[in-house]
């Protein structure tokens, strides 16, 4: 190649880079207007239905304000375009009833778009609405990924939702001002491994390859933040030989978790060799920085009067079952209800 030739390959791949720089700067402007816009009109939104909701349907005259909705609707319309049709304008009335504080809408929307917000209207239950909007928030969520949540009950599912209102509270107040995650944030029971194609019998190992064959859905099933570590992890203590069945490490709760699978019900001796692999990672594997290791047993079935007496959260240890079939929608909705309402009577009963 002479210098003529090299004088131009070296033209031409500048120009590449250059190229290439100037598209992700106008790309990475593009995302910055674009989540600034969309934070603008959230709030344009809120401050509308909000103004709305306390001048024109509070007090005296909530009797006339639905047609002075309409006829607003109307006025806007004509101005400013079908985003501001009496429909439109009803759903953020809607969004100022379901977040009265400003403040939090303020925060959630850097993260939040207007669509998530759609979503977690209909939401009745306040609580539950903002443990969707703060995960939402912390895990960034996708608008598709919310709504999967929301239709596969993660809060009935999740640890959080089986204690009393009081805590919760408190634990959801943490997060949004701390960005403070806890195990019972994360932990859920059931697990729902339906993806794992298991059918009838089969045995712990099965089960095993199923999961690292399946490894990404399960780690969308464990939540955000789970990273894998291991497989079947050696440990050995008094030359006697013990495998941790999976291992994981979650980035916000700074722990390893470990997890043990069992086929059948859970079992109260399941809990003393948790509580061994647990310590083993606290003395030898757990780094500088790190909090004490969780352990989850995933179990075919559980042993609730049992797990309660063994005090197993003391030790760390969440106890859980997992379903390789989902069954109906309205079976296990009526089954997490019962749940949450039998543990909260159980904490309130033991408090007392």
């Amino acid at each position: 190649m002479n210098r003529k030739d090299r004088k131009e390959v070296r033209k031409a791949f500048n120009n590449s880079l250059l190229v290439n720089d100037i598209r992700q700067m106008i790309e990475e402007t593009r995302s910055t207007v674009a989540t600034a816009v969309n934070a603008g009109l959230t709030m344009l939104y809120w401050h509308i239905g909000n103004r709305i909701r306390e001048e024109i349907l509070g007090g005296e005259r909530a009797g006339y304000g639905q047609e002075i909705v309409v006829s607003l609707g109307r006025e806007l319309t004509a101005e400013f375009g079908r985003g501001f049709e009496e429909k439109n304008l009803r759903r953020m009335i809607q969004f100022s009833e379901a977040f009265p504080d400003e403040e939090i809408v303020a925060a959630l929307r850097r993260q939040l778009s207007w669509t998530h917000f759609k979503i977690l209207m209909p939401i009745e239950d306040p609580l539950k609405r903002e443990f969707y909007a703060e995960m939402c928030r912390i895990e960034r969520w996708s608008t598709r990924t919310l709504q999967e949540r929301i239709d596969s009950m993660l809060y009935e599912r999740t640890a959080i939702s089986h204690k009393p209102e009081e805590v919760i509270r408190h634990e959801l107040s943490a997060l949004r001002v701390q960005d403070q995650l806890t195990p019972e944030l994360v932990f859920r029971d059931p697990y729902v491994l339906d993806f794992l194609g298991l059918k009838d019998r089969y045995l712990e190992k099965d089960l095993e390859d199923a999961i690292l064959r399946e490894l990404e859905a399960f780690l969308l099933e464990l939540g955000a933040g789970f990273a894998f570590v291991a497989r079947q992890r050696h440990i050995q203590i008094d030359n006697d030989d013990f495998y941790i069945d999976l291992l994981f490490y979650h980035r916000s709760l700074h722990r390893l978790i470990a997890i043990d699978l069992k086929l059948g019900n859970f079992k109260a001796e399941y809990k003393g060799q948790m509580e061994l692999y647990l310590r083993w990672l606290d003395k030898y594997e757990r780094q500088q920085g790190e909090d004490s290791p969780l352990g989850i047993i995933l179990c075919a079935g559980k042993k609730q009067e049992q797990i309660e007496l063994l005090e197993l959260n003391l030790s760390g240890i969440h106890v859980a079952e997992y379903l390789t079939e989902l069954p109906p929608r309205e079976m296990l909705a009526e089954r997490l209800h019962r749940a949450i309402k039998v543990a909260r009577a159980r904490l309130e009963a033991y408090n007392d």
